[in-house]
């Protein structure tokens, strides 16, 4: 019906006629239907902005990852070139991507918008030619598009969140539990965008839920923040994640000396990399956040 409606759309308009399509879906099925949809309807897609158009206050943002912006896609009835090898076109996204990335940050669109302003730019490129193609022969439809930009956001976004240096240091796990934070907030997710995230580092959701900080509840993945961890599940484990919530359950409870130990034996205490992730997960999190008053004596445990 969407394919329809936008075949439709493209009948009506005069040659180079305007319209525009305003979109709000958090789920990658939602944009794999969009796009595919459009790419489909021979409209153009030129431009793309994020415009914040939902009340931060609502009831359900503040219990799941909820979007506060809409994408405004401009698109043409304009000739489209005729093929595009896939490879080629990833390079075109990426420079294109870039660009449209850092203005977007300079602007602070951030968390699940930023991915989305991201699909929305990347549309730009991968729109304006009749099909894409890798050298197998194979067209390559939206949810090719979509893994790989997702890919590139969150490269770009790990290393705008830490200020770049650290980023390919940190493990698979480490760098998940900074972007969902930075996407999703301590809000839950769907499990399929949790996994794509996850998937983004290298990382099987299915092998790792229910395990660590992950949490797995019906059909929704939360992220755990030392808050609602277990002392004792976390005293054998090596993960900067785990031994950063340790530290901080531990001087809580004023254990000190306990606290110093452990920094010392896993050898995060002398490691810089530990107190910047700390740092990092700190300022994605909202002024009220139980975790961000946590993290904030992360700093005084390194003066300690």
């Amino acid at each position: 019906m969407l394919k329809k409606s936008f075949q439709e759309i493209y009948r009506v308009l005069k040659p180079n006629g305007i319209c525009i399509i305003v979109y709000a879906h958090k789920s990658t099925a939602g944009w794999e239907t969009l796009i595919n949809s459009l790419l489909d309807s021979g409209l153009v897609p030129t431009a793309s902005w994020p415009i914040d158009t939902e009340m931060k206050e609502r009831l359900n943002a503040r219990e799941t990852a909820s979007l506060v912006s809409s994408i405004y896609i401009v698109c043409r009835k304009i000739k489209r070139e005729e093929t595009g090898w896939f490879n080629e076109v990833k390079e075109e996204i990426k420079k294109h991507i870039f660009q449209k990335l850092d203005r977007l940050w300079s602007e602070g669109i951030s968390g699940a918008d930023f991915f989305i302003a991201g699909i929305g730019s990347a549309i730009e490129i991968f729109g304006k030619y009749e099909k894409v193609m890798d050298y197998e022969g194979n067209i390559i439809r939206a949810d090719k598009l979509l893994e790989f930009v997702r890919e590139v956001v969150t490269d770009y976004a790990v290393r705008q969140i830490l200020h770049n240096g650290i980023a390919g240091e940190l493990s698979p796990l480490t760098r998940f539990y900074i972007l969902f934070r930075w996407a999703f907030g301590e809000g839950k997710v769907e499990f399929d965008e949790a996994r794509k995230l996850a998937q983004s580092v290298g990382i099987d959701l299915a092998r790792e839920w229910n395990k660590g900080f992950i949490k797995k509840e019906k059909e929704f993945i939360k992220v755990l923040g030392p808050q609602d961890r277990n002392l004792k599940e976390l005293e054998n484990s090596t993960e900067l994640i785990d031994v950063l919530h340790r530290v901080l359950l531990l001087w809580k409870d004023g254990r000190r000396e306990e606290m110093k130990k452990v920094l010392q034996e896993t050898g995060f205490g002398s490691n810089d990399s530990f107190y910047k992730v700390a740092q990092a997960i700190s300022e994605t999190l909202p002024k009220d956040s139980k975790e961000k008053n946590f993290l904030m004596v992360s700093s005084q445990a390194k003066k300690k």
